[in-house]
């Protein structure tokens, strides 16, 4: 019989024998396979297609973009300028010298004395007199009259006229410039 320390030992070892004979390296014959290479090539160009267009596709429409954001900005250009005309003339159709001057150009008049109202008491100060053409204050100045030394009288010379044909030949007959021709052939 056996004793019951030799039983585990034959054990392990039996173990350990099926593991190696498991653990067994084989040689196995080599197949070779290649990927197939028409799908890869495809796949691969169409990425680069792909790729192009996009990169063709941004770059126009980053052009229009910069075209678009030119012509706005020539447009505010054009818009700020004409707003800075039309602010300029507001300015002039405000001017207070303007007005005064178109007004009397209108009949009004500006009084000679004027009178103050009292808004809280509804009173006037000073004295109202009617103001008319005659007593009214004159926004514009008489143009002042230029002096002689400044705008002489013009002078006007008179030049002859230089004679005609016709006066010529009147005066003097050999002059007309009709000489008699030489034979020049003898």
């Amino acid at each position: 019989m056996s004793s019951p320390a030799l039983q585990p030992r034959t054990r392990v070892t039996r173990i350990a024998q099926e593991a190696v004979d498991k653990a067994r390296l084989t040689v196995v014959p080599r197949v070779r396979t290649r990927a197939p290479r028409v799908p890869f090539m495809t796949l691969v160009s169409l990425v680069l297609v792909g790729g192009i267009v996009g990169l063709l596709l941004f770059n126009t429409s980053m052009q229009q973009a910069s075209f678009t954001a030119s012509a706005l900005e020539a447009e505010a250009d054009t818009l700020a300028a004409r707003e800075q005309t039309l602010r300029m003339e507001l300015d002039e159709l405000r001017n207070p010298q303007r007005v005064a001057t178109e007004a009397q150009a209108m009949g009004m008049v500006i009084p000679s004395a004027p009178v103050f109202l009292d808004l809280e008491t509804g009173k006037t100060t000073g004295v109202r007199t009617p103001a008319t053409r005659e007593n009214a204050i004159q926004l514009q100045p008489p143009a002042p009259i230029m002096p002689a030394a400044l705008a002489p009288d013009p002078i006007v010379v008179e030049v002859p006229a230089a004679p005609t044909v016709e006066e010529q030949a009147a005066t003097d007959p050999g002059a007309t410039g009709a000489e008699p021709r030489k034979n020049r052939n003898r």
